[in-house]
């Protein structure tokens, strides 16, 4: 028997097939790259029709093989952080706006007012924090921008449901791991915050939020025309959507207090399933499923960075790794705000700017791409910190990390901590696997840990000096946007 992983990821729609015991068949994957809509203003969207046709073409391409042929569940993973507007029809009546999205910033003043202070109440409640990667800043931007759009919106989707509804023509919930990373979700009631909805943005969003449900909500019976065109699918239960992040851990083996998942791709997160009272402050808590509370902080910087430095800025040389692992800590006097993106956690000023300091005639090419990768491990050594899970192992995985090992000391040296390499090259679908076997079979989540590829320990001098670079970093930060 064969599971169907969809992973929709930030630059690629995938498909993924996996057998009973989880594991990734050979060959299996079919994927179709995209890309954001992007513009100097904070614009970051996507068209969900395109995604739509592309996920179609994958899972098309799926069905052709033969291990295809005994398919028992559907599951899918997206990008957190997304949503888009629905019109009577049913249709996508706005782009798909993403977490990237930061055009919202111009109403966070007016949003924060209507707080009235009490930003860390809303911050509890959510589990998020009032930023314009969530929806009531997007929302309200919306809103304000584009009145004649926001206003034939009858109801907010995901991209799942909004495929699913496709799918099986029929209305679809949103789940509560992707609702979670809306900024509007109560983690604790399992329930939209309306009061919160209506607060910061009024009745035009709170009477437009989506049913909710589990991730295990299955969906059976595909439409006419899918049931056609699928006929593998038309029996199988099709489990709603998680976020990436949420997948991820669980692909990471990061199931509970005792692993924290440390990811690295276009952007980074460090994350811990955990039950706490209270959010740390500069950290969120979302969901992988309704009984899994899910803490953590996520970057807008990480392998963003390191294509910038090595694509954009370098000249092309394929020697650099090798010079770069010989290097000292801190070798090159430089203090770097690596915030391309903007911020998000820990301090979540959408405002800050990458930032170079200590710049001279002698500062090379490397010494500039040394900095700037050590400028994100030590961003994320703070969440490390915040996360105060003592004793967890860090379980770390990400196409950036695989392609720098250098890179990977350095989070060793700046967490202080070890750091276990992933062998695993798709935890995320993998996650969605584990997820689906659990449910389906009664598989505990830990039965079977992820393949390590290598463990890296943190060097006592070498920890001394980023620490100290980390002070520097803070101070900077401090000066800039205290």
């Amino acid at each position: 028997m064969t599971l169907l992983v969809i992973d929709l990821g930030s630059s690629s729609v995938r498909t993924l097939l996996y057998d009973d015991d989880a594991r990734l068949i050979d060959g299996s994957v079919r994927s179709r790259r995209h890309n954001f809509r992007t513009d100097s203003d904070g614009l970051a969207v996507a068209d969900a029709p395109v995604l739509r046709a592309q996920a179609e073409a994958c899972i098309d391409a799926a069905l052709a093989q033969p291990a295809a042929g005994s398919i028992r569940a559907v599951g899918m993973a997206s990008f957190a952080g997304n949503w888009l507007g629905l019109d009577a029809d049913g249709a996508a009546c706005t782009p798909l706006f993403t977490y990237a999205d930061t055009r919202g910033r111009s109403e966070l003043p007016q949003l924060l007012d209507k707080l009235a202070g009490d930003a860390a109440a809303y911050h509890q409640a959510t589990g998020c924090l009032l930023h314009p990667a969530y929806l009531p800043l997007q929302f309200a931007h919306l809103r304000a921008a584009n009145p004649a759009i926001e206003g034939r919106i009858q109801r907010i989707a995901d991209i799942g449901a909004y495929l699913y509804q496709t799918w099986f023509g029929r209305e679809m919930p949103m789940s509560l791991s992707i609702a979670s990373w809306s900024g509007l979700l109560s983690t604790a009631r399992r329930g939209w915050h309306r009061e919160y909805a209506r607060l910061l943005v009024g009745d035009r969003l709170a009477d437009k939020l989506p049913s909710l449900s589990d991730y295990d909500d299955v969906q059976v019976g595909l439409a006419a025309d899918y049931a056609r065109r699928w006929p593998q699918l038309q029996a199988c239960p099709f489990f709603l959507a998680l976020g990436d992040g949420a997948a991820a851990n669980i692909g990471s083996g990061a199931v509970d207090a005792s692993r924290i998942a440390l990811t690295i791709g276009t952007t980074s997160a460090l994350r811990v399933v955990k039950a706490v009272d209270r959010v740390p402050a500069g950290l969120w808590r979302y969901l992988v499923s309704a009984d899994m509370p899910l803490v953590g902080g996520a970057t807008s910087e990480g392998g963003n960075v390191y294509q910038w430095v090595m694509e954009d800025l370098l000249p092309a040389d394929e020697t650099l790794e090798t010079q770069l692992a010989k290097r000292r800590p801190d070798a090159h006097g430089l203090t770097v705000l690596p915030l391309l993106a903007g911020e998000r956690a820990p301090g979540w000023r959408p405002d800050a700017a990458g930032t170079i300091h200590g710049i001279g005639r002698h500062t090379s090419r490397l010494d500039i791409l040394q900095a700037h990768l050590e400028a994100v491990a030590l961003r994320l050594s703070l969440i490390y910190d915040m996360l105060g899970v003592e004793g967890a192992e860090v379980m770390a995985g990400g196409g950036a990390l695989a392609a720098s090992p250098a890179w990977a000391r350095m989070m060793a040296d700046a967490f202080n901590t070890p750091i276990q390499l992933l062998a695993e090259a798709e935890i995320t679908a993998r996650g969605i696997a584990l997820m689906m076997r659990h449910k389906l079979d009664g598989v505990p989540l830990a039965a079977d840990p992820p393949a390590l590829n290598s463990i890296i320990r943190p060097e006592p001098d070498r920890v001394r000096k980023l620490r100290a670079a980390r002070e520097r970093q803070i101070d900077l930060y401090r000066r800039l946007y205290s």
